[in-house]
């Protein structure tokens, strides 16, 4: 369960980081998307810091199961709230939200059961 764990774990903090570094960056792609959905501009910096923040969280979690777990259920809650995002846009494309959500639960089950 531990392999499944770091591969899922790091697959999705790979993920996580380009985001993240796309949102910092201001890479149009992404933040044209994120500003086009009705985000503010002013959270930009601050759901860039919580997508690197959970990347963190998952590559750590290869050494401490708890912040692995954590951050699984940050991650999960954070395409939670992206999926309402794209919802409340009008916007039903939302099957990379809908996989990474799927990619965080399935680290919080594999972290809690390698642990």
């Amino acid at each position: 369960m531990f392999i499944a764990y770091a591969v899922v774990g790091i697959l999705l903090a790979a993920a996580l980081t380009g985001s993240s570094v796309g949102t910092f960056t201001r890479q149009e792609k992404i933040v044209g998307s994120m500003l086009g959905l009705g985000v503010p501009e002013s959270w930009l910096p601050r759901l860039a810091t919580l997508k690197a923040a959970g990347a963190v969280g998952l590559v750590v979690g290869l050494w401490v199961p708890l912040l692995g777990a954590v951050a699984a259920i940050g991650v999960a809650l954070y395409f939670i709230g992206a999926a309402l995002t794209h919802l409340r846009a009008k916007d039903y494309a939302i099957a990379p939200v809908v996989v990474l959500f799927l990619l965080a639960v399935a680290a919080l089950v594999l972290r809690l059961a390698s642990a």
